[in-house]
């Protein structure tokens, strides 16, 4: 399974900002930082915003932050936000669709998939929130 841009975007935002939780951060300093584009990360980030997962904050000291602890965001929520089609072939319109036992096995194989992401929160995937900081040239907040 191959997971789009957006959602590899959505998850690198959470991580930066769970990596500086007592700190706003700018949508550019984002940017900057994993060397992607900012307009790419706004979107993201007014996706994320408009499911509750982040909030920005307007002014001079404003800035995006997470909504909620990192420990309640869970990784398979984010996922199944982000991304708009499981099915990983398309059994819909295949002749021997109906007959076949392929779309079974590929439906249990994105339901393990799932359960295993549903396992882990963001702060699950802080555990080396220094390196994180270090390797992204961030100040810790």
């Amino acid at each position: 399974m191959r997971l789009t841009r957006y959602t590899d975007y959505a998850l690198r935002v959470l991580l930066f900002l769970g990596a500086r939780p007592d700190k706003p951060c700018a949508i550019s300093s984002m940017a900057k930082a994993y060397g992607i584009s900012q307009n790419h990360l706004m979107k993201v980030v007014h996706g994320l915003g408009k499911a509750g997962f982040v909030v920005g904050e307007r002014g001079r000291l404003g800035g995006i932050r997470l909504a909620k602890p990192a420990a309640a965001i869970n990784i398979g929520a984010i996922i199944r936000l982000c991304e708009e089609d499981f099915d990983l072939v398309d059994c819909a319109t295949c002749a021997i669709g109906p007959a076949c036992g392929l779309t079974g096995v590929l439906d249990e194989a994105v339901a393990a998939f799932m359960a295993v992401l549903d396992r882990y929160t963001l702060a699950d995937l802080l555990g080396r929130r220094g390196q994180i900081l270090q390797l992204l040239a961030i100040e810790p907040g």
